[in-house]
Formats: C-alpha cells, sequence, structure tokens
C-alpha cells in the first residue's frame, strides 16, 4: 500500500513538474498519428518516412520546428534531386557499376553535411532515393519525387501539429532561461563573495561558474529559436539579443569577482571592506531575484537603489583607505586584485541597470522605475 501511495502521488506531481515534456510527447504522438492519417489519404507509397519526418520536426518549440522543418526539406530536396540524377544517368548493371554510382551519389551529399550539418539529411535521402527502385520498383526520377513528397507531408504536419497543439513559444521558453540564470547568479553571490574572507573551495567555485555558464547556453540557443519565430511574424514578440548580452557582461562580472576571491582580503582591508562586500552581495542578490520575478510576472521592476548605495559604501571605504596609504604597502599581487574587483563591481553596476532596462523591454508596464534607475546610475557616474 505504501508503494501504490507513492507511485500515486508521483504521478499526480507529474503534470506539474514535467509539463514541457508531456506536452512534447503528445504533439510527436500527434504527429505520428495524423501523418499517417495523411499518408492513407493520400495514398503515398511509404507511409513510413512521412511519420517519421513528422516525428523528428516536432520539436520543443515552435522556432525550433520551423528551423528544423526548413533545413529538413532543403536537405531533403537536394539529396534527392541530386540522387535521382545519378541513378538516371549514371548506368550501374553490375555489381562494381553499382558500387561506384552509390559512391558518386553519396559522397557530394556526405561532403555537404560535413560542411554544414544543418542539412544531415541529404546524405540519407540520397541513398534512399538511389535504391528506392529496388524498394518501390519505380524509376530513380519517380523515387525522388515520391521521397520529396512524403517529406513535404511529414514537414507540413509536424509544423501544424507545433503550431496547434499545446504550441511552446520559443520567447516563453527564452524568458524562462533567463530566469533560471538571473536566479543562479542570486543564488550563487553569497559563496563567491565568501572568498573575500576565508579560503574557498576552487573545485566548487568552478562548477559553480561552469553552471552559470550552462545555463546561458541554454538561453543562447532558446533565443535562436525565438528569433526564427520572430523572421516568420508569428509572434510579435521584442527581441532578447539586449538580454542576452547584459547576461553575458554580468555573468563576466562574476567571473572577475570570483578570480580576485580566489585569495582571502589582507587582515586590515577583511575588517574595513568585509562589512561593506556583505551588503553588495545581500542587495545584489536581492536585487537579481527580484529582477527574475519581474521578468517571469511582465510586471514593475524593483528598483536598484539598495545595491548601488551599497556599491556606493564601497567605494567610499575603499577611498579613504587609499587616502590613509594603506595599500602602499601591499604586494603588486594584492594591488591587482583590490583593482579588478573594483573595476568589476563597477560593471556589475552598469549592468544591473542595463539589465533593469531590458526586463522593461520585455515587460513595458515596468518603464517607470528603470528611467529612476537610469537616473540615479547617471548622477553616480557624474
Amino acid at each position: 500500500m505504501k508503494r501504490m501511495a507513492t507511485t500515486w502521488s508521483w504521478l499526480r506531481r507529474l503534470p506539474r513538474e514535467r509539463d514541457a515534456e508531456l506536452r512534447l510527447c503528445l504533439r510527436m504522438t500527434t504527429a505520428a498519428v495524423l501523418s499517417l492519417a495523411v499518408s492513407h489519404l493520400l495514398n503515398l507509397p511509404i507511409a513510413l518516412w512521412t511519420v517519421l519526418t513528422a516525428v523528428i520536426l516536432t520539436q520543443m518549440s515552435v522556432g525550433r520546428s520551423l528551423k528544423a522543418t526548413t533545413d529538413y526539406l532543403v536537405g531533403t530536396l537536394g539529396g534527392a534531386i541530386y540522387a535521382g540524377a545519378v541513378g538516371t544517368l549514371v548506368p550501374h548493371d553490375s555489381e562494381m557499376a553499382l558500387l561506384a554510382a552509390l559512391a558518386l551519389a553519396v559522397a557530394p551529399a556526405a561532403l555537404v553535411v560535413a560542411i554544414n550539418p544543418r542539412y544531415s539529411a541529404a546524405t540519407f535521402t540520397a541513398v534512399m532515393v538511389f535504391f528506392g527502385p529496388t524498394i518501390t520498383h519505380a524509376g530513380p526520377i519517380a523515387s525522388a519525387v515520391e521521397r520529396v513528397i512524403e517529406v513535404a507531408v511529414g514537414g507540413i504536419v509536424g509544423l501544424f501539429v507545433s503550431l496547434v497543439v499545446f504550441p511552446a513559444r520559443a520567447h516563453d521558453l527564452a524568458v524562462e532561461a533567463a530566469t533560471d540564470m538571473i536566479d543562479l547568479m542570486a543564488r550563487f553571490l553569497p559563496e563567491l563573495f565568501a572568498g573575500f574572507t576565508r579560503d574557498l573551495d576552487q573545485t566548487a567555485l568552478h562548477a559553480m561558474q561552469n553552471r552559470i555558464g550552462a545555463a546561458f547556453a541554454r538561453l543562447d540557443a532558446v533565443a535562436v529559436e525565438a528569433r526564427h519565430e520572430r523572421m516568420t511574424r508569428l509572434v510579435a514578440e521584442p527581441d532578447q539579443a539586449p538580454l542576452l548580452r547584459t547576461l553575458l557582461r554580468l555573468r563576466h562580472d562574476l567571473v572577475m569577482i570570483g578570480r580576485a576571491a580566489t585569495v582571502p582580503l589582507p587582515a586590515t582591508f577583511r575588517s574595513r571592506l568585509a562589512p561593506r562586500l556583505t551588503r553588495i552581495q545581500e542587495t545584489a542578490a536581492d536585487y537579481l531575484r527580484s529582477c527574475s520575478g519581474a521578468l517571469v510576472a511582465r510586471q514593475g521592476l524593483p528598483s536598484v537603489e539598495a545595491a548601488e548605495a551599497a556599491l556606493d559604501g564601497y567605494d567610499a571605504e575603499f577611498a579613504a583607505m587609499r587616502r590613509e596609504g594603506l595599500t602602499r604597502d601591499l604586494s603588486d599581487e594584492t594591488v591587482e586584485r583590490l583593482f579588478a574587483l573594483g573595476f568589476a563591481l563597477e560593471q556589475l553596476r552598469r549592468n544591473f541597470v542595463d539589465l533593469a532596462r531590458c526586463i522593461t523591454e520585455l515587460a513595458p508596464t515596468g518603464s517607470a522605475p528603470v528611467a529612476k534607475v537610469t537616473a540615479n546610475s547617471s548622477q553616480s557616474a557624474q
């Protein structure tokens, strides 16, 4: 009974925890069944290729389906035309002639795929068209035409299903990926800044930075799909490119801060700067979490004033220590790390303002707070 209860609990959680995966599963199943029905309706010779094409081209998002469909159709059309011409013009009655003709049909298509993997269907299509007459007992040209029709029907069905059956917009997936990356940065800030007061586990630090990098890579890939959606005018969504650039710069800021935190600060600087740095990481983490929430909710953006005030406090304290001559006895390496930290924190300030602007572009109702942030930043720079 306990095992049954656990299984039932897992099944109840599954739709919430695996919503995107279940939607993709339903789309692919629908694409397979619908493509088979259309194949029978059109009396296509081999329904297998139509069904396979529809399933392959039904992707996680509409943008990815569009790209996959375009690449697959172009590769199929090129491979079919070329292999059909080889099969018609090159005699292959003997075994040696068959081997030579097959090599002639496959080699150029394989070279194209090696140069541009987007058209990977070309090689597979060339082989299918070349041997098509032995399966369907049709000529090479007829085999090529049938192959193109089957793939075209499968592509249309797959794209249709992606558009109407629980369609997943790449724009929404990009927003989700951006919030995941912002949340990761907010979560790791306390661990990162702890390096100024104690020794850090460098392996854990590298793993932390790698996770942020992987989150950005996922965002970058989804943003490409969103761009394909905008190019076809399926959605009128703003461009995520400014957000990508800002998040990449924020990642670089964390990398620079992490390098500066590889060794704890000298005791004198630690006692005076540690409280300031703690305040920076607290306000910065709060601001990032607020940005993540605003990006998801598409509503007003919180002010960055608290983080800017914390950064101003650090600048003032460090300037006071310089005036007192406390930096004169430091080693060159320590001075370099301190000034690198200062540069990274200044970049963090600017990129926080840019992040506010980017989120406002994605959620226009939050324009007022960004104007305030920009004004504050301009005053600080003056």
